[in-house]
């Protein structure tokens, strides 16, 4: 019997670049959800709420699939930091966080859409950002512009460089699917991307 389809509920590049990295064939679909966190909802209730819904939403319209959502929302001392959107945002965003520890919350979903199952988890990223003087981060963003990115850290690329350390048990939930996470996911429906092709 073959695999059944994989979809990424996504629109990010980011999560289809990583994705691609256990090798096996996927679609990519938009799930059309709302993103707004919810009234006195904790930032890590949001990235998980979020990555189930956007699994449903396309489980819901495709009726077969292995579904897999995924949603990130950092937070520092408790507080959501979000996508700057333009230069002078990402400068105030990373003098603020100069020197503190930024928590990225990637929550991640898997629904069969055949069965129903749903496995959820929450992968925590400890990131605590170097001292950062003006000119670097002028320079910083002056080369990678990270203003779609949670508090301005592209991190798959020039971004790393803003960290003292950083503090995980899967490194690609940083850039935003935990990809240790969904291939334990994936075993569990069934698919192995370790199995032969």
């Amino acid at each position: 019997m073959p695999n059944p389809t994989i979809l990424l509920a996504s629109t990010s590049r980011y999560r289809r670049e990583l994705l691609a990295r256990l090798q096996l064939a996927f679609e990519v679909a938009a799930p059309g959800v709302d993103e707004a966190p919810h009234a006195g909802e904790a930032p890590r209730d949001t990235a998980l709420r979020l990555a189930e819904a956007k699994a449903r939403a396309v489980a819901a319209r495709r009726g077969s699939g292995l579904v897999i959502g995924s949603d990130q929302v950092a937070a520092c001392d408790g507080l959501p930091v979000g996508k700057p959107g333009s230069h002078e945002a990402a400068v105030a965003q990373l003098a603020r966080l100069s020197g503190r520890t930024v928590v990225f919350h990637t929550g991640v979903a898997l629904v069969n859409a055949a069965s129903g199952r749903v496995q959820r988890e929450l992968v925590d990223v400890a990131s605590t950002f170097r001292s950062l003087a003006a000119a670097e981060i002028e320079a910083y963003l002056r080369r990678e512009q990270p203003y779609d990115c949670a508090g301005s850290v592209r991190s798959e690329g020039l971004g790393i460089a803003l960290f003292e350390r950083i503090a995980s048990d899967d490194p690609t939930a940083l850039i935003g699917l935990p990809l240790i996470a969904v291939a334990r996911m994936l075993r569990a429906e069934g698919v192995d991307p370790l199995a032969a092709p």
